[in-house]
């Protein structure tokens, strides 16, 4: 544990010191989001956020292209060097595969976010960096379909657990199973990321619970990739918190939610998933009930959506709003973990 802890304190401690000036580049490049571009998944403008948000045009956008920069290059380096100093390592999984499948979900989600993230802030509507929903469900479908099946073969992962009812064993059911809550949580986290602080902040707290998790199975290339993650996480959290200096941007939130699911999965902790990021599932429920509202009848069964912005609808300031669901977290999460360690398996 003193390794994990040391790695998640180096890692946060050279993303802040490279976030400074980070930030300031993103600032000279003019890398930002730009208000009238913003659009629901239908392509019709959103007047509600745009009422709310408009004070944050010009923030700079890009914060989880240096996490995830940081993460995938410290995490690899940090077992080699492991391994080059006889530190013990410990692993459930064959442990090339289960980096592979890791840092594959972490940088391939975040190119196909990235590709978003060209289009709202340099206004690119043609080409490559025009994805239309279609398109851009049908990559993560495809990857999501790529992670699964070596979720499967790779590391025979093909099982999880249900707290107090015991294995629940899905044979190749589970690469479909994995795909459709890798994509879920991927654009859950895309959704629930409105507000400052919010996304990233739920993110940190539903890691720390699969990292006590990972720890308690011993296996270290997750548990480490956990702790550099969180501590990369930490140092943007401190300029994303409200008023936020950098948004995340989609390069981050398809990364971080498609992970996420990850590392439930890999975990066998489908429901503790469901549980621990129960934010996330509330914030894109509301969100898919609104637009297939309009699209079906022609009209919206909430004022606003996702919920964050129901919330800001009603009256609801915005620091108020993140952090009463960073609270909800903390306990769901607790929850989360003591169902996971009803069913021991370790």
């Amino acid at each position: 544990m003193g390794i994990l802890l040391g790695a998640l304190l180096f890692s946060w401690f050279l993303s802040s010191v490279l976030f400074i000036p980070f930030i300031r580049i993103l600032y000279k490049l003019k890398l930002r989001r730009l208000r009238q571009l913003t659009r629901d998944a239908f392509n019709k403008r959103t007047p509600i956020f745009d009422r709310f948000h408009q004070a944050k045009a010009g923030t700079p956008v890009g914060g989880g292209i240096l996490v995830i920069a940081v993460t995938a290059f410290l995490f690899p380096i940090t077992l080699v060097l492991m391994n080059y100093f006889w530190v013990p390592i410990t692993a459930v999984y064959p442990m090339v595969a289960e980096m592979k499948i890791l840092l594959f979900t972490f940088l391939s989600f975040g190119f196909l976010g990235y590709l978003d993230d060209a289009k709202k802030t340099f206004a690119m509507e043609k080409g490559v960096f025009g994805l239309r929903l279609r398109h851009k469900l049908l990559f993560e479908i495809l990857l999501a379909l790529i992670i699964s099946m070596w979720l499967y073969w790779d590391l025979k992962i093909s099982i999880f657990y249900v707290p107090l009812l015991g294995t629940l064993h899905l044979g190749w059911w589970f690469v479909p199973f994995s795909a459709f809550i890798i994509i879920s949580f991927a654009n859950a986290f895309n959704i629930t990321d409105g507000l400052d602080g919010l996304a990233s902040g739920v993110l940190m707290i539903a890691l720390g619970a699969f990292w006590i998790i990972s720890a308690s199975i011993l296996d270290t290339p997750l548990s480490m990739f956990i702790a550099i993650w969180l501590g990369s996480l930490l140092a943007f959290l401190y300029y994303n918190i409200y008023p936020a200096r950098i948004f995340l941007g989609d390069t981050g939130a398809l990364s971080f939610g498609a992970t996420l699911a990850v590392v439930g999965l890999i975990l066998g902790k489908a429901p503790a998933l469901l549980i621990i990021g129960f934010v996330y599932i509330v914030e894109v429920a509301s969100s898919l009930v609104q637009l297939l509202s309009k699209k079906l009848i022609g009209r919206k069964l909430l004022p606003a959506a996702p919920f964050h912005l129901y919330l800001q609808y009603i009256g609801w300031p915005e620091p108020k709003i993140v952090m009463r669901f960073w609270v909800i977290s903390i306990v769901l999460s607790i929850f989360g973990l003591w169902l996971a360690f009803l069913t021991k398996t370790y």
